[in-house]
């Protein structure tokens, strides 16, 4: 029992290796973790409808990750094209009705050559521990870059799905008879909604170049974040129907020209733009009380530039109808790591983001990491069938269990780094244990349930 906890205890200190790093906001302090490490370009991550987080990484494989410990499992691996550059497995959704129709959404390019590569939207079921029986919904033109592709559940049940240029400088996404440059719109089976734009396409916003973020925001609204060519990254609300400039526009429509193409063509402008870019990507509107300094706001992931100096979480504080950026608040630049996606955590409020190395388009292996409310507000909502958290962590002097049901009255035991026990129980929820005697360092707290599972959670005390 010993060698084994010492490889176990050995794993998650590892992993666990900036456990200790704490970013002070106003109010508020999150601690952050590296909750997955060594994935290679993780694209979306998602909180799921199982209560456990979702990634799609760029050369295919659909990751399962228990926010709890971080373990996880590949249950799905996608021969994808063109994986080590832009293309690859992209975007990814849930079917809203899980516990009946447990279904994932996901965009893949598949080859063999790019003179036929194409970029497919596919549904597969989850059967517990994988993804089967793929059914391809719809297929549009892949390209070598630009390929989108967000995906995005709306609160009326349909499907979004942004498309890219494919590098085509623009000619397709003006084009009504290509779905390249487009925000499409789907019913979960696949087919056109009658209310669509046009009731015969699946076109609901043309004008696109690149959009590589969408999230639902406050009112109805629809969020997109999208690229602009070397000048005017986009922070958009979506409209049914509406045009959005590009390529006769980029940004606002500052220029005579611009401006004459935008009153032709009812063109939406922007809420907020960079100039230079900074590579726009995944967006989560975040409305929870464990950090209030960001509720309201909308989360976005930075890229950074080509020349990897704009690498950022940026907040935007939108007003209260959220039709306007008040501000921007830029977090986490010191990584010098280019941030893909950014998940939230329903229970806790904690955020989850997706890192993929320091330069363009991206290189493995890579970080997922946690940045954890501190304070009690995190917590207390903790879904009642998962998990067990821990704060303050770190504590001098005492800790709080927070315990799902599903671990309630389990046997646990904490021990350190050596693999000696420092104390165990039985787990019952709002329980303390003192930790003021304990000597400053990492304790790795243990509990297994009937079925083997193993939880574990590290302890930091200073």
């Amino acid at each position: 029992m010993n060698r084994l906890f010492s490889f176990l205890a050995a794993s998650v200190l590892l992993a666990s290796a900036t456990a200790q790093t704490t970013w002070n906001l106003e109010q508020t302090v999150l601690t952050e973790y590296d909750l997955v490490s060594g994935v290679n370009i993780p694209w979306e991550l998602l909180w799921g409808p199982d209560d456990m987080l979702w990634c799609t990484t760029r050369h295919g494989d659909v990751l399962h990750i228990d926010p709890v410990t971080g373990a996880y499992e590949t249950v799905l691996t996608l021969d994808v094209f063109g994986g080590s550059g832009e293309p690859g497995l992209l975007g990814m959704a849930m079917h809203p009705d899980w516990n009946v129709t447990p279904q994932v959404f996901l965009v893949y390019t598949a080859g063999p050559t790019w003179s036929n590569a194409n970029e497919r939207l596919s549904v597969f079921d989850w059967n517990g521990s994988g993804l089967v029986n793929e059914q391809v919904l719809h297929t549009v033109d892949a390209g070598g870059n630009h390929n989108g592709s967000r995906l995005l559940v709306l609160p009326d049940n349909t499907l979004l799905m942004s498309t890219g240029d494919t590098g085509d400088g623009g000619t397709s996404s003006q084009n009504d008879n290509s779905d390249n440059g487009k925000i499409l719109r789907f019913n979960l089976d696949g087919s056109v909604p009658a209310d669509n734009p046009d009731p015969t396409s699946y076109v609901y916003s043309k004008g696109h170049r690149n959009s590589q973020g969408l999230c639902n925001g406050p009112n109805g609204l629809i969020y997109s974040s999208e690229h602009g060519q070397s000048n005017w990254d986009e922070f958009n609300v979506i409209e049914p129907g509406r045009n959005y400039g590009w390529p006769n526009v980029e940004g606002e429509c500052n220029t005579a020209n611009e401006q004459a193409f935008c009153d032709a063509n009812d063109v939406a402008e922007p809420l907020k733009t960079w100039s230079p870019c900074v590579a726009v990507n995944g967006i989560a509107y975040y409305n929870h009380p464990a950090i209030p300094e960001w509720q309201g706001s909308v989360l976005m992931a930075v890229l950074g530039g080509l020349s990897g100096q704009y690498e950022r979480l940026s907040v935007l504080h939108m007003s209260e109808d959220g039709l306007a950026v008040e501000s921007e608040d830029q977090h986490f630049a010191s990584f010098n790591q280019r941030v893909r996606d950014v998940a939230i955590n329903p229970y806790t409020g904690s955020i989850y983001l997706a890192f993929n190395g320091p330069q363009y388009p991206g290189s493995g292996p890579n970080l997922i990491k946690e940045f954890r409310p501190t304070g009690t507000n995190a917590v207390n909502d903790w879904s009642a069938t998962r998990g067990l958290d821990v704060f303050p962590n770190p504590a001098r002097d005492r800790v709080t269990l927070n315990v799902g049901e599903s671990w309630a009255g389990r046997a646990f035991q904490v021990w350190d780094v050596a693999g000696n026990l420092v104390t165990e129980g039985k787990l019952v929820n709002n329980m303390s244990i003192e930790v003021s005697e304990w000597s400053s360092g990492s304790y790795i707290l243990t509990a297994a349930a009937s079925h083997g599972k193993l939880l574990s959670r590290v302890l930091i005390v200073e």
